[in-house]
């Protein structure tokens, strides 16, 4: 409708990054720093070994957080999200969870996730610069 705007969307890709990078980093940084809560927490939640989920899920929000800020492995840390995402979604499903107040936010990342994995992190990122992603 606007094809003049088209010229901004690698501006676009960059604000996307970085407010879903800061999200998960700011999700991820009380998992890491308490680790031994967040196994009990994914134990709890019927992810088992929770031992093994729990600090896996931490490091892949610290850590993937950071790397979408930077735009560093931008697909490949987006699949990593949706793959997190599409269990999220399938398991708040399993448990009847409401649109409203329990999947809506899920769906709005899961969706974020597989743009990012299907068009990269665009222009400004660290895989562009070291001609990782698309050129």
């Amino acid at each position: 409708m606007f094809p003049i705007l088209y010229i901004f969307s690698d501006w676009g890709l960059l604000a996307l990054r970085l407010i879903l990078g800061a999200l998960f980093v700011v999700h991820g940084l009380p998992k890491i720093k308490n680790i031994k809560q967040t196994a009990e927490n994914f134990q709890g939640m019927g992810f088992r070994p929770g031992m093994f989920w729990g600090p896996v899920v931490a490091a892949v929000e610290f850590f993937g957080g950071i790397a979408l800020i930077f735009g560093f492995s931008v697909q490949i840390v987006a699949g990593l999200f949706t793959i997190q995402f599409a269990t999220i979604t399938v398991w708040k499903l399993i448990k009847r969870a409401p649109f409203i107040g329990g999947l809506e936010l899920d769906l709005l990342l899961l969706g974020t996730c597989l743009m990012l994995v299907t068009i990269g992190g665009g222009i400004f990122s660290l895989d562009r610069f070291l001609a990782f992603g698309n050129l």
